[in-house]
């Protein structure tokens, strides 16, 4: 195995097409695609200061390194490859990338990262001015998430995420299948037009979220300051353990919670009666 070490590396492609190497405590600046189409690397205290660092790789192995500012779009067409104790400055990290293993990750600009990507693991991740975070992945598994930034998880499928934290508008749009559990979520306009989307033991702040939804599921769940929700959702399955504001028009279910404030049905072209509300504690429970 090749092993670079203390090296300081310019130039466009300076490590190109390399091969079952070791490189730490090296910089790679001032030269894009540093170590694009290579393979077999394990990467360790590395800082990268320039575009495109890691580009068409395969079983790459990245601890306790650094991308800086410049070192934006780092990571593309990448396959196989963990992360782990790295700090990120540079928005667009992943993109169309396999296999992915992060842990213990900072990203300080998460804007438009993570999209398109296959089969990703997630832990202990912080995420901040994370815009569109995910979008169109599939295949995640996270937990211990905090992230902060809008529209994040547009156009998903096949997540699971645990113990996480999102402060989010707009989140989990156009996605299929989605578990979340143990999670605080806080943002406008959850959910709308998903399809099979379950929430577990969950605190959720969403001005008219739940709308445009198919197969929605609440089990144990708070909904904070969460108004006008539920519109033209079918196949409900609510268990709320706290007041709901307003739910306007759902199409089809059961909501269940121990009071809502306001009840709107003001659309004549749905039957009502398929929709079941109940509230009370468990001591006084009615229908409305």
């Amino acid at each position: 195995m090749n092993h670079y070490q203390n090296e300081h590396f310019t130039g466009e492609r300076a490590l190109f097409k390399t091969v079952d190497a070791r490189i730490d405590h090296c910089l790679f600046d001032d030269g894009e695609s540093p170590l694009k189409e290579s393979k077999n690397l394990l990467i360790d205290n590395v800082t990268f200061g320039w575009k495109y660092p890691l580009w068409y790789d395969r079983n790459v192995k990245v601890t306790d390194s650094e991308f800086l500012l410049d070192a934006r779009a780092g990571i593309w067409y990448t396959e196989s490859a963990s992360f782990s104790r790295c700090v990120i400055k540079a928005p667009k990290l992943f993109r169309r990338c396999r296999d992915l293993a992060l842990a213990d990750v900072e990203f300080l600009d998460a804007k438009e990262t993570l999209w398109s990507c296959e089969g990703v693991s997630l832990d202990r991740i912080k995420a901040k001015g994370a815009d569109y975070f995910a979008f169109r992945s599939s295949s995640l598994r996270i937990d211990g998430l905090e992230l902060q930034g809008n529209y994040a998880f547009d156009s998903c499928e096949d997540i699971v995420i645990k113990n996480s934290r999102l402060l989010t508008k707009d989140a989990f749009w156009n996605c299929r299948s989605v578990t979340c559990e143990n999670c605080y979520i806080e943002g406008e306009y959850f959910g709308w037009n998903s399809e099979d989307i379950t929430l577990i033991n969950c605190e959720i702040h969403s001005h008219q979220g739940f709308c445009y939804m198919k197969g929605i599921k609440l089990v144990n769940c708070k909904l904070i300051d969460t108004d006008l929700c539920f519109e033209y959702c079918s196949h409900i399955e609510a268990e709320i353990t706290t007041p709901i504001d307003s739910v306007k028009n759902p199409i089809s279910g059961v909501i269940h919670a121990p009071r809502i404030l306001e009840m709107i049905r003001d659309d004549d072209a749905i039957d009502h009666t398929k929709t079941k509300v109940v509230v009370g504690d468990g001591r006084f429970v009615h229908e409305i």
